[in-house]
């Protein structure tokens, strides 16, 4: 099952990402989540701290599977990258069966050429959506169009993750546009953050503005606050992880009658 979380900045996507990946993890799967956002945030979620150096900025691996000097990118360089023992290379264990990846992003100004940084990246992406077995939960930046058109159009499912403002809802809608520009074939919605009066309107009215499936409405938590204001893993027994539970069954059930 390879997923895409994407979203308005601030809604809540790497919390959601980070929980479904160990709940993947407790039923028996492994997971591989991947950090796409240009401020990477997703490692924080598992307690790290340490400064982890995005691919994109790795020129030492660059230059090995590209063979393009940084500085030098005009010159030739291979657009076919080894990318298979990546994960392994500079993945991170968090867990058992949790391998991260802080991915990057392509910074265009200033930079010069990257191209070799942006095909390396690319392909890679690609590998872990066709080629790896373990469940791939990408943990995207605020908009899919850095990657470009034919990086996720595979992947099995593109979650949007809304909050309660307008906001949420525009760029909800323009990423129901952009996937379907895609042709992603699955594409739902997840509502964070929200009162627990509001759960059963909002649905449906989510569900009314976007013409999506809502896969689950998750409650606004003081509790989530604390916990990534500390640096701590909530607790899976915990009420807002048992919505997000309802969330990881439809999406097995999606990957069951798919």
């Amino acid at each position: 099952m390879k997923i895409a979380i994407t979203g308005k900045g601030g809604v809540g996507k790497t919390f959601i990402s980070s929980t479904l990946m160990r709940l993947f993890e407790k039923n028996g799967f492994k997971v591989i989540g991947v950090d796409c956002d240009p401020n990477p945030t997703l490692a924080l979620a598992f307690g790290i701290e340490e400064d982890i150096v995005p691919l994109s900025k790795r020129n030492d691996i660059i230059e090995e599977r590209t063979g393009a000097k940084p500085g030098t990118y005009g010159n030739i360089f291979k657009i076919n990258p080894k990318v298979d023992d990546l994960v392994d290379k500079v993945g991170y264990k968090v867990g058992d069966n949790i391998t991260l990846l802080v991915m990057g992003t392509i910074e265009e100004g200033g930079e010069g050429c990257v191209c070799p940084a942006s095909v390396l990246l690319r392909r890679l992406l690609r590998h872990l959506i066709l080629k790896r077995d373990e469940v791939v939960i990408l943990d995207m930046e605020a908009g899919i169009e850095h990657f470009g058109r034919k990086t996720i159009d595979t992947v099995d499912l593109m979650l949007i993750v809304v909050e309660p403002t307008k906001k949420s809802l525009i760029t909800a809608k323009r990423m129901k546009k952009l996937a379907n520009d895609l042709g992603i074939k699955n594409v739902g919605v997840v509502v964070n953050k929200v009162r627990e009066d509001d759960k059963e309107s909002l649905k449906e009215i989510i569900k009314e503005e976007l013409g999506l499936e809502v896969f689950g409405v998750v409650s606004y938590d003081e509790e989530v606050i604390k916990c990534e204001f500390s640096g701590k893993l909530i607790n899976l027994d915990s009420k807002v992880v048992k919505e997000i539970e309802e969330i990881f069954n439809n999406i097995l059930n999606l990957n069951t009658s798919a």
